[in-house]
């Protein structure tokens, strides 16, 4: 079992940045891949990053990529993800999630567990 929790959500300005984090507990975090997905309102979860167990391999969804960056510290059992140039398109709750491999979970398969998420909203 693997417990997350994710943090750094909160209202800013279009074009701002913003640190989200989650920290797991419950197993050796090395052990497994972790990712992002998020959720704006009336539409599908869909994948933000995904990491492998040592931080060596990155995914990110193609329309994200320059503008977030997935990272891990293992020692401290977290998972990053920067956000930086926010779009009042980027406005969802945020999930953190735990998976068999960085590949799997880009492509929303065998992801074994999830955060409860945290909401980022971005105003224009």
């Amino acid at each position: 079992q693997v417990q997350l929790v994710e943090s750094g959500g909160g209202l800013l300005q279009a074009g701002g940045s913003l640190r989200l984090s989650c920290t797991a507990s419950g197993r050796t975090f090395s052990t497994y891949a972790m990712g992002w997905f998020r959720q704006a309102p009336g539409k599908e979860r869909e994948f933000v990053a995904a990491i492998s167990r040592a931080g060596g391999v990155t995914y990110y969804a193609e329309s994200l990529e320059g503008r977030f960056t997935i990272s891990r510290d293992n020692a401290k059992n977290t998972v990053y993800l920067q956000m930086n140039t926010l779009k009042p398109e980027d406005t969802a709750d945020y999930y953190c999630a735990v998976g068999d491999s960085a590949q799997a979970i880009s492509r929303n398969r065998a992801v074994n567990y999830w955060g409860k998420g945290t909401l980022v909203t971005v105003s224009s």
